[in-house]
C-alpha cells in the first residue's frame, strides 16, 4: 500500500506541475489527495496515523523546504 501511495503521489504531483499551479496550490492539492487516500484505510488506527501525518501547514512546509535548500 505504501508504494502505491508514493506512486500515486508522484502522479498527482506531476499532474499539478504540468498544470502550472503555484507551489501553494500544489501543496494543497497533494494534501487533499493524501487525506482522501487516508480515508480509504479501513483500520482506524492506521487511518488516524495517516491523517495525523498530513497536518503540516503550507507555511511549515515552506520553512522546511527553505531549510533544505540552504543546506
Amino acid at each position: 500500500m505504501c508504494l502505491s501511495r508514493v506512486m500515486g503521489g508522484a502522479l498527482a504531483l506531476s499532474a499539478v506541475l504540468a498544470a502550472g499551479c503555484t507551489s501553494q496550490t500544489m501543496f494543497a492539492s497533494t494534501q487533499a489527495w493524501q487525506r482522501n487516500e487516508c480515508q480509504k484505510l479501513q483500520d482506524k488506527s492506521e487511518r488516524d496515523r495517516c491523517l495525523a501525518s498530513n497536518k503540516d501547514s503550507y507555511e511549515d512546509f515552506k520553512k522546511q523546504a527553505d531549510g533544505v535548500k540552504k543546506d
